[in-house]
């Protein structure tokens, strides 16, 4: 039987048009005519390029196999066996809104994970990892 695994990262048109505006923003401060003009949007051009860079050095954000999941952050990947783990769907309310987050608590460790960062609904990849873990 083959082993299954499945990966989740952002989507990867989202992360192109990441790229196209620090493109665009970063042409806009180099054009900009007055010195606010240029800091205000070069620090536009920074968060831009340090959300696509993010985008695409992290990818997949999160692996899962037959013997446990790997995050992948800016400072590497983690990977923590499947007895370690817990995994929850937390759903927050804020100003009217509703979050919902992917939740793995590998004590001391917890990463919280949202559809931006996995591409997906947080319920549907938690139906995937409760099913790769049996």
């Amino acid at each position: 039987m083959a082993e299954q695994s499945m990966g989740w990262a952002p989507p990867a048109a989202l992360v192109g048009c990441g790229w196209l505006l620090t493109a665009g923003a970063a042409t806009w401060a180099f054009l900009a005519s007055t010195p606010t003009d240029r800091v205000f949007v070069g620090v536009l051009a920074l968060a831009l390029l340090t959300a696509s860079a993010f985008g695409t050095i992290c990818r997949p954000r999160l692996h899962a196999d037959a013997t446990g999941i790997t995050v992948r952050a800016l400072t590497g990947r983690r990977h923590y066996s499947w007895d370690q783990v817990t995994i929850r769907v937390r759903e927050t309310r804020r100003l009217g809104l509703t979050g919902t987050s992917l939740e793995l608590d590998a004590n001391p460790d917890l990463m919280v994970l949202t559809r931006l960062d996995l591409g997906e609904d947080p319920y549907a990849a938690a139906d995937v990892l409760h099913a790769l873990r049996r």
